[in-house]
């Protein structure tokens, strides 16, 4: 065999793999995203709980949780029809007394449901909850959560406390899981870790290994739990012709991103989910649409891009503009991964080791797909340069339509 039809063989090769595997990506992602109930919420609901012992036998447990969740659940637990109703119309009318209002008045149900799902064990006993005052509402991640006071009574002095969250699990129906963010000042220790439902109780004698593979796990899972995150990497791998090109984008997009991580961790930035999200899809169809309008722009010569380019670092006048605009876009994506830890507190240094850790797992799963995926591009690049301008072409065509449709569903609140 002549080494042009060898070079031609590896070429269609190279274009099948990248073909079958971004395929196979979007395919488990569609049938995973596609099998899961359209909720109001979203796919997931966030618990916030935040525990510490002012004295021996005594836990005192701050919670915070998803309003109109809690009030259709408790509801659905306990049978109780009039919770419902008056639940719902308080959240319509998006009236915080009345919300609150509704759950006192339904106490015992609310704290039925949420005491069975939520404990706290002291050497091996159970501690026995008792409510500390009314529920209060207030908004965080752009909607009501309410916040309930528990008292934990703990059969006298224990060397380690155990928390076990089962709120909001996907059985019920409503979401498909929940994950609880926990800090803690317990034991001589403090600290915060993550429960969901591979993890749904820890040990204040968690190991420090222990405590980091939670957060670890928790940011490798949520990156490759949102297709929105993983089609923006795509639309970056796409748009590289170089592996200098792709390790500046991701290492441009990283800066970026960890930079929202400590500003939203120190309390000086916040900004509402209406904004972030639209921008995050928005942010999807530009990268992947620049990549399009060059191909457009050179027409006849479009494969000239799957050449290096000119200039400092091998980056031309409009390869430095893409990083520009991918920093700015890592900016907003920051604000995403850092609302998945509940990141809202003004000086959390608590959860800041812990978001690091989360920014960690993020990072590694990244890195896995640039290594899976740039390296069949480049082969095909440099074999057929025509069949790689196609390849991502037709990958950049399609995250991009893909972007613009969760751009405008977000906008308008579909």
């Amino acid at each position: 065999m002549s080494p042009a039809a060898r070079r031609r063989i590896r070429a269609v090769i190279a274009a099948a793999a990248v073909a079958v595997l971004f395929s196979a990506l979007s395919t488990l992602l569609s049938t995973l995203l596609g099998a899961l109930p359209a909720l109001a919420h979203g796919f997931t609901s966030t618990v916030y709980a935040s525990l510490v012992s002012p004295q021996a036998g005594h836990v005192r447990t701050e919670l915070q949780l998803e309003y109109d969740l809690l009030v259709v659940s408790a509801a659905d637990y306990e049978k109780d029809d009039p919770l419902f109703k008056a639940g719902t119309a308080a959240f319509e009318a998006g009236d915080a007394a009345q919300q609150a209002a509704a759950l006192d008045s339904h106490a015992d149900s609310v704290v039925a449901y949420v005491t069975e799902r939520f404990g706290v064990t002291a050497g091996g006993q159970a501690c026995t909850p008792v409510r500390d005052g009314g529920f209060t509402i207030g908004p965080r991640e752009g909607v009501p959560y309410a916040r309930l006071t528990l008292d934990y009574r703990c059969p006298g002095a224990a060397e380690a406390h155990e928390v076990r969250s089962a709120l909001f699990a996907g059985s019920e129906g409503y979401v498909r899981d929940s994950k609880t963010i926990v800090t803690y000042d317990l034991d001589l220790k403090t600290g915060s870790t993550a429960l969901d439902t591979q993890h749904r109780s820890f040990s204040t004698h968690q190991s420090w290994f222990e405590r980091f593979w939670e957060f670890f796990r928790l940011g490798a899972e949520h990156l490759l739990g949102g297709l929105d995150h993983i089609l923006f990497l795509l639309a970056l791998i796409a748009g590289s012709r170089r592996l200098r090109e792709i390790v500046l984008a991701a290492t441009t997009f990283t800066l970026a991103h960890s930079v929202t991580f400590v500003l939203a961790a120190l309390g000086l930035v916040e900004v509402p989910a209406s904004f972030v999200e639209p921008v995050i899809a928005l942010s999807i169809a530009v990268v992947a649409g620049w990549h399009l309008w060059r191909i457009w722009r050179r027409r006849s010569h479009a494969t000239d891009l799957e050449t290096a380019g000119h200039g400092h670092l091998s980056l031309d006048r409009a390869g430095w503009t893409r990083l520009a605009v991918v920093f700015c876009f890592g900016l907003v994506h920051g604000l995403g991964f850092a609302s998945a830890l509940g990141i809202d507190q003004a000086w959390s240094w608590t959860l800041l080791w812990s978001l690091l850790v989360f920014n960690v797992g993020i990072e590694v799963v990244q890195l896995t797909i640039i290594v899976a995926v740039f390296p069949l591009l480049a082969l095909l690049r440099h074999r057929r340069s025509i069949a790689g301008l196609w390849t991502t072409g037709a990958i950049a065509a399609g995250v991009s339509a893909m972007g613009l449709v969760w751009f405008v569903q977000r906008v308008l609140g579909l």
